[in-house]
């Protein structure tokens, strides 16, 4: 479904411990939520120089309950800290739900939800339609403190089970949290897993889970000023099913990707072999080395996937 541009009301700004949870009416995007969809908000007000939007992921819906949204954020930077200083009844101009959601099995499956700091937000989004599907849930959530852990209540509540890890060891086991997934994966007989964290974190577990040949979906992380697939500024190399890698956008062709497509190694830069990039085998080269796919073809995919499947499409045996 298309997203929507509207104004949305600021019902609460409540405090969670390091971090802000926003809960906005706004019941033309709540009603076409899908888990792992975000939405991008206007800051700064009418005469601001913050001409980039902000995308949050979406935490909470409640179509049934007067069409609310909620977001977590993190007051860190101008955008952000004018978000955190609004008040009940503000208006924002608002964008969503955008992007590709997440995947849901097939069948009831053994599902661990990974997240880190309030990255951890869209999971339990998530988790309430895995549950409808009869799936298992286990978390492991992670932060570099106790008051960077988003979360852990619902998740000790609402899952079979729900490890902890930070990095000073002030809450659960001392330590990064791809430390635990070993032994979770084993005891839980994990059959996917869904995470959502910083790129490095989920280069890791996808090492991990690879071991253990588990699929996962990951949520990736990176900026996105426009949240439209205009600017560019959220590119990342994906390798699609043809085996072709390309330059795709976050935005539109994800945030959720199967992360044993992504080139983890190569975020932030133009692989030598992308589709379109410099000496790329797959085209002609001219002057200067400069290879590409044929008359017109971008090096930033700009028409959908192309070899990648999307999360609409992808499904799991369990």
């Amino acid at each position: 479904m298309s997203p929507v541009q509207i104004r949305g009301t600021v019902l609460t700004l409540r405090r969670v411990d390091a971090y802000h949870a926003m809960t906005l009416v706004a019941p033309a995007i709540a009603t076409k939520f899908r888990p792992g969809q975000f939405i991008t908000i206007a800051v700064g007000g009418p005469e601001t120089p913050m001409l980039g939007r902000r995308a949050f992921a979406v935490h909470d819906v409640r179509p049934d309950h007067g069409g609310t949204v909620e977001f977590v954020f993190e007051a860190r930077g101008p955008g952000t800290r004018w978000l955190a200083g609004l008040r009940a009844r503000d208006t924002l101009d608002t964008v969503g739900p955008l992007g590709r959601p997440f995947p849901i099995p097939r069948d009831p499956s053994s599902c661990l939800l990974l997240g880190v700091g309030y990255g951890s937000a869209p999971l339990f989004a998530l988790a309430v339609r895995l549950r409808e599907r009869g799936c298992s849930i286990d978390y492991l959530l992670g932060g570099e403190s106790a008051d960077r852990v988003f979360g852990a209540l619902t998740a000790r509540r609402n899952g079979r089970s729900a490890a902890v890890a930070t990095t000073d060891g002030s809450f659960g086991a001392r330590g990064p949290v791809t430390g635990l997934m070993e032994q979770i994966i084993r005891e839980a007989r994990t059959d996917v897993i869904y995470a959502c964290a910083p790129v490095p974190v989920l280069r890791e577990v996808t090492a991990i889970a690879g071991r253990y040949d588990i699929p996962v979906q990951a949520s990736v992380d990176v900026p996105m000023p426009c949240g439209t697939g205009v600017c560019m500024g959220c590119v990342l190399p994906v390798t699609g099913t043809d085996g072709i890698t390309r330059i795709v956008r976050s935005c539109v062709d994800g945030p959720v990707f199967r992360a044993d497509l992504v080139r983890w190694d190569d975020m932030g830069t133009i692989p030598f072999d992308a589709l379109g990039a410099p000496g790329w085998a797959g085209g002609p080269a001219g002057p200067g080395g400069y290879g590409y796919g044929g008359p017109g073809s971008p090096l930033v995919s700009r028409g959908g996937l192309g070899g990648i499947v999307p999360p609409d499409q992808q499904s799991y045996a369990g």
